[in-house]
């Protein structure tokens, strides 16, 4: 932005233009108004001492015509160019300010007076601060001239160009501060609009971060309830499929069954909805809730499951999301032992040991290579865990069976 126009902005802001003060229409225009009444009354004043006050013998007709032209040039040009930033109309202004002023000061330096309005004009008008040096100088020169010709005639005392040079000198430093006070402006307000940028990137970056944490979420809840639920219902049709030609009794069994995880599927989906919570936990304790998954999958599988809680004891309790955690990871070991361990016994322990309450879950199956195998299940039953400060240990090898270990802190 130039000077002029950002002094514009800082004393006669436009206000459809960005970076103004945030005056309203009316204010803004108070504002102008007032300026203009200002240079009305100085202009004014001068006119009236020029013409019925003081004596100026046969250039009273030069001084009137003058000053005459000066009121003309602003209303054309000098008020059009404050309001529109017309450098051209400004600088058209500004010579027939210089040529006025020169008249003044030849003629009735007792109307030098009017520098205290020409030399603010400068600075709002001009579009550099190059320019506004310039300007001022060339002002306080022609504004010179004639009382420094009187002073060498002898009827003009020497502080009369001297209080001119005073005006120039405090024109000048008071633009010069000025533009140093609007040049820090403006790199504050750059630096303030980084700090905008680079707080709506954060916003941004944050709100990105949520929704891919919240999905992943979704996947880990979908993938530890829902999608177990559904390969229970699959692997039992299969099964009552079978056995419905020859064994009519068990396979109405398997469908009971199905029927039982499929509602328990849809209270999930309805829980994870609501709140997030495993149904199975809804007003049981943990180890309730794993008597039930534990003796549900061995119906299911036909397998020997039991559930073992001597090493539990006593101690802190677990909150609610320590309780998830160790539901879900009894779940997703349970689900990986139906899906790959071919195994014939199943035991899960719960036991505490200090202040760490754990659920492990043993087979007797194929085993696996732990370092090989990164199943999606437990990496998700990993996050969990870590969320909460715990952790997951498998230990496993190939045909000597599979224990997974959930571990939470109990506070």
């Amino acid at each position: 932005m130039t000077l002029r126009s950002r002094l514009g902005a800082a004393v006669l802001p436009d206000p459809g233009e960005d970076g103004g003060l945030p005056l309203s229409p009316t204010a803004w225009r108070a504002v102008v108004l007032a300026w203009h009444i200002t240079v009305t009354a100085m202009v004014g004043t001068a006119l009236v001492r020029a013409a019925v006050v003081i004596d100026v013998d046969g250039s009273r007709p030069a001084l009137v015509t003058a000053l005459v032209a000066l009121v003309v040039a602003y209303v054309t040009l000098g008020a059009p160019a404050l309001i529109d930033r017309n450098v051209r109309l400004a600088t058209a202004f500004l010579a027939v300010l210089v040529a006025v002023i020169g008249v003044v000061a030849w003629i009735e330096p007792s109307l030098l007076f009017l520098m205290f309005l020409a030399y603010p004009l400068v600075w709002f008008l001009v579009d550099s601060v190059r320019a506004g040096v310039r300007w001022t100088v060339v002002l306080a020169a022609a504004s010179t001239l004639g009382p420094f010709l009187a002073y060498t005639r002898g009827d003009e005392p020497l502080w009369g160009p001297g209080e001119t040079l005073v005006g120039m000198t405090f024109s000048l430093a008071m633009g010069l501060w000025v533009n140093a006070l609007l040049d820090t402006s403006d790199q504050r307000a750059e630096l303030i609009r980084e700090l905008e940028s680079t707080r709506a990137a954060l916003a941004d970056a944050h709100r990105e971060q949520g929704i891919v944490a919240e999905r992943e979420r979704w996947a880990r809840e979908v993938h530890d309830t829902l999608a177990q639920g559904y390969t229970s219902i699959v692997v039992l049709a299969q099964t009552a499929a079978a056995q419905l030609p020859g064994e009519p009794d068990a396979a109405a069994e398997r469908v009971a069954l199905i029927e039982e995880v499929a509602r328990e599927n849809l209270a999930e989906a309805r829980a994870m909805v609501a709140a997030f919570a495993p149904v199975a936990l809804d007003s049981s304790t943990l180890v309730e809730a794993l008597e039930r998954l534990t003796e549900r999958f061995g119906r299911e599988t036909g397998l020997v499951t039991r559930l073992d809680t001597a090493a539990l004891g006593g101690g802190g309790a677990l909150s609610r999301p320590e309780e998830v955690v160790l539901l879900r990871g009894a779940q997703e070991a349970l689900a990986n032992v139906r899906r790959h361990a071919s195994a014939s016994a199943v035991v899960l322990r719960v036991s505490r040991v200090g202040d760490v309450v754990a659920v492990h879950v043993e087979d007797d199956g194929v085993g696996f290579d732990p370092a090989s195998s990164a199943g999606v299940g437990l990496a998700g039953i990993r996050d969990r865990a870590e969320q909460v400060g715990g952790a997951v240990d498998v230990a496993s090898a190939p045909g000597q069976g599979t224990r997974v270990t959930v571990r939470v802190p109990a506070r």
